[in-house]
């Protein structure tokens, strides 16, 4: 049994004894931490907090235990039911409600659940935030009202619809060049909230042939639910017949997307936001975000258009924090996490989709071509398994200083920044290893990368 409590919430597989695994217990005393918090931040007054969820098989059991708990203190509850992560987002701002929790583990397997936290703009907390409550789950320091002033359970199941009809509203989403288009597109929707959502969403966009795979919303995932290129051998598989133009993949709560080329070949998830960017870019010209860990394609497109690019530290909050202080048009994730102020701050595979579809129709190539005209570049992703007493802190302040004559950023662990490459070394929050991704402009070269410096840290761990 696991349980992981950080700031940004807590995530376990069901099951299990109180503070071994993700149970009704530990559900409660964390669901009532966060209502404290929300209560003393108050920032818009309200009593309200939305709750949507992915369809793991173990929501359901989740999703009372929340509501109980956010109506025993005394927050009227918007039930949503089964919605994407950022369909809850944007029903936060939406309800003018004082937040959310999205019960979802996102790419995780089956046995996993979690409670995302939201703040009133329908945000992820800071980590400030996310600090205060695991301190007052951990001392129980919550205080439940009396009887007169509990909370009341409203359900509002129309929000997957509202979301598709903002992502429609886009300036740059042009519906009539998708239609015209005639698109036909597959998509693996891996048996959660994507099975929804993305068919309308399609059906809306004006595309009437819809190749599904795994679109009935039941939890049972078919495969592992992250959308990396091992998992997606069976849509790879139907798009090589030719019959579709366009691959789409998500994961259980809609909020990563992954592109399948016409032949079957992956688009690569790193190029998800490169693309879009590079489309968002040509039409309303600015700057861009993403974290540490994502690839070099996206600030070479931002150059070539005329944009600055900014790294964040990883992580969703820390990639908006950014976006917002350096007036972003276009940010996101590597994972194929599109984020577009345009329409919110909230990774968001909805639009990321009706952004590249607009971009495929009007450019008129097919999605390999599209891959073609990006900077090529490869990452390799590793990780060094330490023993649990060395000093991992004090073995990447080695490692900086090491390599010290090239640009180095320390913002989240050590990034090297070489002149045709790069490497970045992030200590694990959950067990004794250094991560390390490595990006070059092919797969040898980024495999070469990471090995020399996991050679490197070894033995300094020595």
């Amino acid at each position: 049994m696991s349980l992981i409590k950080s700031i940004s919430g807590i995530r376990g597989t069901i099951g299990g004894k109180v503070g071994e695994g993700l149970n009704p217990l530990d559900i409660v005393k964390f669901t009532a931490a966060y209502a404290t918090v929300i209560s003393k931040m108050g920032k818009n007054n309200s009593r309200k907090i939305v709750v949507g969820r992915d369809a793991r098989i173990s929501g359901e059991m989740v999703l009372h235990n929340v509501i109980g708990t956010l109506m025993g203190m005394g927050f009227d509850v918007v039930n949503i039911g089964l919605a994407t992560t950022p369909t809850t987002e944007i029903a936060v701002v939406k309800e003018n409600a004082a937040g959310g929790i999205i019960l979802t583990a996102s790419h995780n397997p089956r046995q996993w659940n979690a409670l995302k936290l939201l703040n009133e703009k329908g945000e992820f907390f800071n980590a400030a935030e996310g600090a205060e409550v695991l301190k007052i789950a951990s001392e129980e320091s919550f205080d439940f009202p009396e009887v007169d002033v509990l909370g009341k359970l409203t359900e509002n199941n129309s929000y997957t619809q509202i979301h598709i009809d903002s992502v429609l509203a886009l300036d740059l989403v042009d519906v009539e060049a998708i239609k015209n288009a005639n698109f036909s597109v597959a998509v693996d929707c891996v048996n959660s909230v994507g099975g929804i959502a993305i068919p309308k969403l399609l059906e809306a966009l004006g595309v009437k042939n819809i190749g599904k795979l795994y679109c009935e919303p039941n939890g049972q995932f078919p495969h592992n639910p992250e959308p990396l290129p091992e998992h997606l051998t069976e849509i790879s598989s139907m798009m090589k017949n030719g019959s579709y133009n366009v691959g789409f993949v998500v994961d259980p709560d809609v909020d990563r997307l992954a592109i399948i080329c016409e032949n079957g070949n992956m688009f690569g998830e790193e190029y998800t936001l490169v693309s879009v960017a590079d489309y968002v870019l040509r039409h309303t010209p600015g700057n861009t975000v993403s974290n540490l860990s994502s690839s070099r394609a996206l600030r070479d497109v931002t150059h070539a258009l005329g944009g600055e690019y900014n790294a964040a530290a990883v992580g969703e909050v820390n990639v908006v924090a950014k976006m917002k202080d350096t007036h972003a048009v276009i940010g996101g994730e590597g994972n194929g996490g599109v984020i577009y102020p345009a329409s919110h701050y909230g990774r968001d595979a909805l639009v990321g989709i009706a952004l590249f579809l607009t971009h495929l129709a009007k450019s008129g190539k097919t999605p390999s071509e599209l891959k073609a005209g990006y900077p090529a570049y490869s990452i390799a992703k590793q990780k060094v398994q330490l023993t649990p007493d060395i000093d991992v802190d004090k073995l990447l302040l080695a490692v900086k200083d090491k390599y010290s004559k090239y640009d180095i950023t320390d913002i989240d662990g050590v990034k090297i920044d070489f002149p045709d490459k790069w490497v970045h070394l992030r200590k694990s929050n959950t067990e004794p290893i250094i991560r390390v991704y490595a990006e070059a402009q092919t797969p040898a070269l980024a495999e070469e990368c990471a090995a020399g410096v996991m050679n490197v840290i070894k033995e300094m761990a020595k």
